[in-house]
């Protein structure tokens, strides 16, 4: 322990003094015995400072505010008392337990009667849960305390925490109330307009006014701040407090909207919203705002997207999507395209997981894109999937494919720094091809006709997502069609990108729009020949065998929905079949979706279908799927088939019986 210092008092130096004196007296006493003279200055020197400092080390004193070792004790009973009677909970545990050894009367009077009721030698309280900034808390009767410890030495040696509690449940309950007056930013913009354009102009102005005159009084009762920027968009500015009464709605609001029709055949007005609360500044909630509203769009419209601390939150989306493209935008990202493409030093292309026609076709469009580019390029495909069997053999006599495909592991030996990844015919990670290739690139793009489901990990160069495209082909064949001269699309190219839009348009019988054949003429144009197309879908006699498993299992679930599970093993050669089955049980009579379920080593998979009335995209979403209102698929993991069926049941309920409050809720609107 450090001593502390000491001061020496004028008593003690005159009492040294006198003793030299008398050192002195005894050396002349001395001289006079011995009759011989000693020399007296040095004798004097060293007697004097010798006894000085012996003597001043016998009488030193403590200096003024330290304290002999009796007013330590004294100082410390002081203190004892004090945190005994103060009105703040403190207690003392060792510094390695949570076991009390002294707690104050506050903190006995804190825990009496709780769970954390302290006595000696029983365990302390632990402090449950963070607060959003990582502070510990403690809540008792009603109170919030903040512990605050420090660490001291006792005389044993030991360690010892005091903790002194303090109450925060006033400041707690300012910090909530000041982020609930936290300032929210939403974007809403009437995303058919376009469509509704094409009627009379009185008929667009009144149910525009209608649409203006809903979403003022929604801001209104909000006490939020609606201003139009620019025509039929505007910009919202609420309380964050509000957001969470929106969202236990499901966003209303596009429900009382899509209630607004317009024309003889009476379409309904659509809004899409995209709503930022959390952020450090209005600058970032601003663009995450904007961010939120481009994945509404992207999802096809008519839904609120809210981007929170803990992802997105997704609400609406029950509108079958129109055909709204206009080749001006596929120009624009075609060119957008050639440009990251040609500062590239090589191209990486992959679809998702058990890749189709329309995903393999899409491929090699973009392909072709590249190679016109004159970039080396490569087409990511899993070579196990006899699916494509037929795909690459088509391409087997044109020298540019003869080592364009590799696997996946064979892809990460093309990848550099400067490597372009393009994706098509998915958005969503987790079913990739090669999901770590997309980890390892940083320059990525995206073409995909699916709705959109989650964010991306980090910033892509180009994202060209289009829901209301019947396929990935159907964008790529627009994208072909302004860049690329005519003689250098080969005639097996257009087969195959033909080959993908019949296949997700089920021949032209759904999701069909003027887009899609003006695509399929353009490709039809390019030597695709229809009759050598349709060899791709003749059915083998063992797929036909496939496809049987799923039809002695199909059970009608309120009479609307008919689910097929296959019997007995499957393999990856069995999807193409349970796909074919769920197009094939939508002609029996009443059933307006199907599903077929499909188990695959220690995953199961599920092929959905609608003719139009039922939004199977929302249903499969539950499921971590996606896909499009009438064609949609999910992939589950850990779950048995009698599980995945019972929450594919559950699903279906929520959505039929929202369909049916919604149809209620029209009916009376109607009335």
């Amino acid at each position: 322990m450090k001593k502390r210092p000491y001061h020496f008092s004028f008593t003690d130096i005159v009492f040294c003094t006198v003793f030299a004196l008398v050192i002195l007296s005894v050396q002349t006493l001395l001289n006079a015995l011995f009759d011989q003279a000693l020399p007296t200055g040095i004798f004097l020197l060293a007697i004097y400072v010798a006894g000085t400092f012996v003597f001043l080390y016998l009488r030193r004193k403590p200096s003024q505010g330290a304290g002999t070792d009796d007013s330590l004790s004294k100082v410390a009973s002081v203190l004892s008392d004090a945190m005994l009677e103060m009105e703040i909970p403190a207690v003392v545990c060792p510094a390695n337990a949570d076991r009390i050894i002294w707690h104050n009367k506050a903190a006995d009077f804190l825990f009496a009667g709780t769970k954390q009721e302290t006595h000696f030698g029983q365990l302390f309280f632990h402090v449950p849960g963070n607060t959003e900034d990582g502070e510990r808390r403690l809540t008792c009767k009603n109170r919030i305390f903040q512990p605050s410890s420090v660490t001291a030495e006792g005389k044993d040696g030991k360690l010892y925490r005091i903790t002194i509690l303090y109450d925060i449940t006033q400041q707690t309950a300012a910090e909530a109330a000041l982020r609930g007056k936290e300032c929210a930013v939403g974007y809403v913009v009437v995303d058919n307009l376009d469509e509704l354009l094409n009627y009379e102009q009185e008929d667009y102005r009144n149910a525009s006014g209608k649409t203006e005159q809903l979403l003022r009084s929604w801001a209104t009762s909000a006490g939020g701040v609606l201003k139009e920027y620019q025509q039929d968009r505007y910009i919202f500015l609420f309380e964050k407090s509000h957001l969470q009464a929106f969202m236990d709605s499901g966003f209303s609001i596009l429900d009382d909207i899509r209630d607004i029709r317009i024309g003889e055949s009476s379409i309904s007005v659509t809004v899409s919203m995209g709503v930022c609360a959390s952020g450090n500044t209005l600058a970032e909630k601003e663009k995450s705002a904007q961010a939120a509203l481009d994945t509404a769009l992207q999802r096809g419209g008519d839904q609120a997207v809210v981007r929170g601390d803990s992802g997105l939150d997704i609400y609406g989306g029950k509108t079958k999507i129109p055909q709204k493209r206009t080749k001006v935008r596929a120009r624009v990202i075609a060119n957008e395209l050639i440009s990251r493409i040609s500062i590239a030093s090589n191209v990486l292309i992959m679809a998702h997981k058990y890749a189709d026609f329309d995903a393999f076709g899409a491929s090699v469009g973009l392909a072709r894109i590249a190679l016109f580019c004159g970039v080396p390029v490569n087409i990511v495909t899993d070579p196990d999937d006899t699916n494509l069997d037929r795909c690459r053999a088509w391409l087997a006599d044109e020298p540019e494919y003869s080592s364009m495909f590799v696997n996946s592991q064979e892809a990460l030996d093309f990848v550099k720094s400067d490597t372009l990844l393009i994706i098509t015919d998915v958005n969503n990670p987790a079913q990739f091809e090669a999901p770590v290739l997309a980890e390892h690139c940083k320059n990525i793009v995206i073409i995909d006709h699916h709705r959109k489901t989650v964010d991306f990990d980090h910033p892509l160069l180009i994202t060209y997502i289009e829901p209301s495209a019947a396929a990935a082909s159907e964008l790529v064949a627009e994208m072909l069609e302004q860049i690329l001269p005519g003689e250098m699309l080969l005639a097996h190219e257009a087969d195959l990108m033909l080959a993908g839009i019949l296949l997700d348009t089920n021949h032209f019988t759904k999701n069909t729009g003027t887009r899609t054949f003006s695509a399929a003429l353009y490709l039809r144009g390019r030597g695709a020949d229809v009759s050598e197309v349709q060899e791709f879908f003749k059915t083998e006699l063992d797929e036909f065998q496939r496809e049987l498993k799923f039809h002695s299992h199909v059970e009608i679930y309120r009479g609307v929905a008919a689910i097929a599970a296959a019997s007995g093993e499957c393999t990856i050669r069995d999807k193409v079949p349970a796909a074919k089955a769920a197009d094939r049980l939508l002609t029996v009579e009443g059933v307006k979706a199907s599903f077929a379920i499909l188990p695959i080593g220690d995953e199961i998979h599920i092929s959905a279908r609608s003719l139009g009335t039922i939004n199977v995209q929302l249903i499969l979403e539950e499921l971590k799927g996606g896909g499009h209102f009438d064609s949609a698929g999910a992939r589950m993991e850990g779950v048995s088939v009698a599980e995945a069926t019972a929450l594919l049941k559950e699903a279906l309920d929520r959505h039929l019986n929202d369909s049916a409050a919604e149809k209620e809720r029209r009916q009376t609107i109607n009335q």
